[in-house]
Parts: structure tokens; C-alpha cells; sequence
């Protein structure tokens, strides 16, 4: 090997662990912003892929009874940034969408800007770790017909 050649790392970045308190199944249910009625049902499953490189999330979620959301998630780290980059391959997409994840103590924020997909996931875990709690919002100047406002509990199973 040549001093030029890039070594790969021997394992998991540590920032990684940020992520453990996600891992299992949870049950998902939420509202319309505005509603008082639950229309948002469903599970997320979080899983390390083998290595620990790599979170999967798998949401299944009936959405206000318009549309049933399954989707696949993979979040991952980058160092430069502390920030958490993941792809999520829906039946809502036809391509994955880039999403990125920031942690901060038991605060989790999640944005996806892409094409028409503008909106912001600001959440908090619960003291014990067991539930959380938080909402999507569009962001500023986003389509609110594509980026629905509503909120999102989740119990650990």
C-alpha cells in the first residue's frame, strides 16, 4: 500500500450511539395539526445493520386514512458536519429521498428538502426513553398541500 491509499475504518464512528435509543419497535400514532382526532397509526422498527455503520428504520404508517406509507430508511453519520444523513426509499417515491437527522442531548430534528418535499421533524425523547413526541412542519415557503402539518407520539413495544 501507498501512503496515498485510504485506510477504512476499524469500526462504527462513535457519534453513531447517539442512535442506539432508537433502536426496537415502536407504536406510532398522531393527528392532523389542528385535529383532535388520531388518524395517524402505525410501528417503526429500528434495527444496526451488521457492522453498526448504518441505522434502518422501518416505518409503516396509515396516514389520515389517505395513504398507506411504508418506507425503508438507512441513517448514517458524517463527521464533517456531526449531522446524521440517511435516504428513505418510500411507495411514496420513486427515488430516495435525502433526509438529515441532528441530535442534541434527548432533542432530535429531521429535515428533508427535495423537490417539492420541505419540511421539518422537531421532536423530543421522553426522560426515561421509553416515548417521544414532536411534529412536522413545512418549512418557510414550502407547498402545504405536499408538506402536511401534523404531529407524532411513539411508546417503545
Amino acid at each position: 500500500m501507498s501512503e496515498n491509499d485510504q485506510t477504512m475504518p476499524l469500526g462504527p464512528d462513535p457519534a453513531l450511539a447517539l442512535l442506539d435509543r432508537f433502536v426496537g419497535d415502536w407504536a406510532m400514532e398522531g393527528r392532523l395539526l389542528g385535529s383532535d382526532e388520531t388518524t395517524i397509526k402505525g410501528r417503526a422498527a429500528y434495527r444496526w445493520l451488521p457492522g453498526g455503520f448504518f441505522l434502518e428504520q422501518h416505518v409503516e404508517l396509515d396516514f389520515a386514512g389517505m395513504v398507506r406509507i411504508d418506507s425503508l430508511e438507512l441513517v448514517g453519520y458524517d463527521p464533517e458536519t456531526g449531522r446524521y444523513p440517511s435516504q428513505v426509499y418510500s411507495n411514496m417515491s420513486p427515488q430516495p429521498l435525502p433526509y438529515t437527522w441532528a441530535i442534541d442531548g434527548d432533542d432530535v430534528t429531521i429535515t428533508v428538502a427535495y423537490g417539492p418535499m420541505d419540511a421539518t421533524f422537531t421532536g423530543r425523547f421522553s426522560a426515561d426513553g421509553t416515548a417521544f413526541s414532536g411534529g412536522w412542519r413545512p418549512n418557510p415557503g414550502a407547498d402545504e398541500n405536499v408538506n402536511i402539518a401534523y404531529d407524532v407520539s411513539g411508546r417503545r413495544v
